[in-house]
C-alpha cells in the first residue's frame, strides 16, 4: 500500500475555523488541490487514521472527508469502521443539522473497496457481511441530511456513498462506472440502491459495461444521478453552502423528511403514506417551535 503524501500539519481551529467533532482532525474548506493535499496531512493524529470530521459551529455543518488519497480512497474495514463511527457521533451531536460527504486528493472520490488488502470476512460465508452497512448513514439511523460532493473516479464500492446520500453534487470532470464484471465479479449490491436514483436501465447499463464505459458529469446531471455539476474548485464550497442552508432550517423538519421518504421506499404506496401522516403529526409541533425559537434571514431563493 503506498502511503499519503507528507503534508505540513493542520491548521489549529481558530475563531474561524470549524472545529474538529470531539478531538478530531481538521480539513480546509477550500475546493483546491493544495487544500485536498492538506486535508490528507492531518490522518491519525486524534483517533481517524482513514477519514477527517470537523463540525463549523456557526452553519451547524459537519465535514467528513475520505482520506486515503493515497490508495484512491479505497475504503478497507478500518475505514469501514471509522466511517460507521463517524455517523454515531454526528447522528447523536445536536449541534449538527448537516453533513457534507467529500473526498481528499486530485484523482478520485473513491474507488470502492482496496482489493490490495483483505477485508477480513470471517471464515463462515454464511456470516459475510456487506460493506455498505457500515458506510451507510442510513442503516446506522442517521437521518441528518447528507449531501455528497463528487470530483475524478467514482466506482464500484464508491456506489454506497453516493447511493444513500441526499443530495449529490459532483465537479466536471467527474466520471462514474462499475468495474465489477470487468474483474469476473458479480455486481449485485450497489446496484441496488442505484436503481432507486436512475432506474434500472441505467442501472443495468453501468452494471454490464464495466470499464468500457464511463458516465460523464453531463450524463450524470440528465439520468438523476446527481443534481448539479460545477467546477471542481467551487465543488466543495457549493456543498458546503446547499447543507448550509439546509442547515439552517428546523432539524425536526428536516430530520423527519429525510427518515420518511427513506423509510416509504421499503412500503406499498398505502402504507407509506400511512406512515408519513404519523410523522407529520410528530414533527410538525416540534418543528414549529424550533422555527418560532431561531427564525431564518429572510433570503432570495436561489433559481436552479
Amino acid at each position: 500500500m503506498s502511503p499519503a503524501p507528507q503534508n505540513p500539519a493542520p491548521r489549529e481551529p481558530g475563531p474561524s475555523t470549524p472545529r474538529p467533532a470531539g478531538a478530531r482532525n481538521n480539513a480546509s474548506d477550500s475546493a483546491t488541490s493544495g487544500s485536498a493535499d492538506a486535508a490528507a496531512s492531518g490522518a491519525g493524529s486524534s483517533g481517524f487514521e482513514t477519514i477527517l470530521l470537523e463540525v463549523d459551529p456557526s452553519d451547524r455543518v459537519a465535514t467528513l472527508t475520505l482520506n486515503r488519497p493515497g490508495r484512491l480512497n479505497a475504503f478497507n474495514r478500518a475505514m469501514c469502521e471509522e466511517v460507521e463511527r463517524a455517523w454515531r457521533i454526528i447522528k447523536l451531536d445536536d449541534s449538527v443539522h448537516a453533513v457534507v460527504l467529500r473526498a481528499a486528493g486530485d484523482r478520485a472520490f473513491s474507488a470502492g473497496l482496496d482489493i490490495k488488502s483483505p477485508y477480513g470476512q470471517p471464515a463462515s460465508v454464511w456470516h459475510h457481511e456487506d460493506p455498505g452497512e457500515l458506510l451507510s448513514p442510513k442503516w446506522q439511523k442517521m437521518w441528518k441530511p447528507v449531501v455528497c460532493a463528487v470530483h475524478g473516479m467514482c466506482t464500484a464500492g464508491a456506489f454506497y456513498f453516493v447511493n444513500e446520500s441526499d443530495v449529490v453534487i459532483c465537479s466536471e470532470e467527474a466520471t462514474f462506472f462499475d468495474s465489477h464484471v470487468s474483474a469476473g465479479l458479480v455486481s449485485a449490491l450497489e446496484p441496488v440502491g442505484l436503481m432507486r436514483r436512475v432506474g434500472l436501465g441505467e442501472t443495468l447499463r453501468m452494471a454490464l459495461m464495466g470499464n468500457d464505459e464511463r458516465v460523464c458529469a453531463p450524463t450524470a446531471l440528465r439520468i438523476g444521478l446527481v443534481s448539479e455539476v460545477v467546477t471542481r474548485e467551487q465543488l466543495w464550497a457549493r456543498a458546503h453552502e446547499i447543507a448550509a442552508t439546509i442547515a439552517a432550517k428546523p432539524p425536526a423538519a428536516t430530520q423527519g423528511t429525510v427518515k420518511a421518504i427513506w423509510e416509504s421506499l421499503d412500503k406499498p404506496y398505502r402504507a407509506a403514506l400511512d406512515h408519513g401522516l404519523i410523522y407529520t403529526r410528530l414533527g410538525n409541533p416540534i418543528g414549529k417551535s424550533e422555527l418560532a425559537a431561531d427564525p431564518p434571514t429572510a433570503t432570495e431563493p436561489r433559481i436552479r
